[in-house]
This record gives structure tokens, sequence and C-alpha cells, in this order.
């Protein structure tokens, strides 16, 4: 099957695999499971949750939900009395992570993530202004950040185009409130778009900046 498709989704009795030909993965929370455990214990240090303060039942989008980590996050943050709607370009990811997440169990606390498989700029275009209260951006970095297999796969099958200024304007049309754009520690694109890494810890790789919505 694999020399006819780029990619395969395979429904298994207990979980959801995406395979390829250099390996495969099931989708799983991975560390964002370590990030809801800190924070259903009171802990807010987290760097997304204190860049985009979420608020209980504000409606979130993630622009480029890739294996859902932050959204994850999200849903938990804004309460079973918010929204999160995650894009995804790739068909093989969103195919993953849209069934992933349908068998997932029930999280009380959380609002269930919906997923859409279409191109954040199209898909912003067709919103009307301040549909959103938070819009999150977290393109694929320039390198890897890591070496676990879920992630080397994701990079496989992930659009690597930059945030342009185009697409970052259309997600400040689109909050209400603000947006936020994460970015590897080192690299430039923070500065290319104008904005400011928020205080982080001298030993993190991963920074994020917050970007006002359009008047």
């Amino acid at each position: 099957m694999l020399r006819q498709a780029r990619a395969v989704i395979v429904f298994g009795n207990h979980r959801v695999e995406l395979w390829d030909e250099q390996g495969h993965t099931a989708f799983h929370e991975g560390l964002a499971g370590l990030r809801l455990a800190r924070y259903a214990g009171g802990d807010r240090t987290d760097p997304l949750v204190r860049a985009a303060d979420f608020r209980p039942g504000e409606s979130v989008l993630d622009a480029t939900l890739g294996l859902a980590q932050d959204a994850l996050v999200a849903a938990r943050a804004v309460g079973p009395g918010g929204r999160v709607l995650g894009i995804e370009r790739s068909a093989a990811l969103h195919a993953l992570v849209d069934s992933g997440l349908r068998a997932r169990p029930v999280d009380p606390q959380a609002c269930r993530i919906e997923t859409l498989r279409a191109e954040s700029a199209q898909a912003l275009a067709s919103l009307p202004p301040g549909a959103f209260d938070v819009v999150l951006f977290d393109p694929m970095f320039g390198r890897s950040q890591g070496a676990q297999p879920p992630f080397q796969l994701l990079r496989r099958h992930a659009s690597h185009a930059p945030l342009t200024p185009e697409l970052l304007a259309l997600g400040r049309r689109v909050a209400r409130r603000v947006v936020v754009v994460k970015a590897a520690r080192y690299a430039n694109a923070l500065r290319q778009l104008g904005l400011t890494a928020e205080p982080h810890s001298r030993f993190t790789q991963v920074v994020y900046a917050r970007a006002s919505p359009l008047p």
C-alpha cells in the first residue's frame, strides 16, 4: 500500500496509527499529557498558558494543529464551556489527529477539540473579524527540536512554510483578544514579523510572542 500512497492510516482495535515508508506512530498526548497534569495540579507556568492567558469559556483557533499538543492544553484551559478549533493542512496528520481525538476519553474539565482540514490562510480569510478570542500559530521550525519518532513523522508530513506577515495579519483580523506565535529561540522568525518574545527561561529552546488584534 505504501508503494501506492505516501501514507496509510491504520485503524486498530485500541488505537489509530499513521504509517509511511520511514516509520509509524500512534496518536497520543505526548508531552501534552505532562502539561495537562501540571495544569490540573494548579500549575499555570506553562509558557503557552502564560502567553495566551486563556480564560474559561473562550474560543481558540489553532491555525497549525500538528499533533494537537497545544490544542489539548488550550481545551483544558478554556474549560468545557469553551471552544477549540484546529486547522491542519496535511491530510495524513489531520486523519490521525482527528481520529485520535474522537477516540480519546472525554475530559469533563475540557472542551472537545474540533478539527478542520484546510489551508490556514484560506480558512482564516473565510472567517469574520473577531471570530475567535485567541489565535495560535506554531509554524514548523527550520530544524528539528527533538528526535522523537512522532515529531520526525510530523516533520515529514507537515507544511514547512514559514509564518508570513500576510498570514499573521489574517490571524490578527480573526482574533478578538490576542494572537500567540511560537518560535525557536535562536531563529529570527519573530524579529522578521516585528514581534518580541515574551519573558522566558534562559534554558528554553522555544519562545512565544503576542500580537494584538487588528483595529
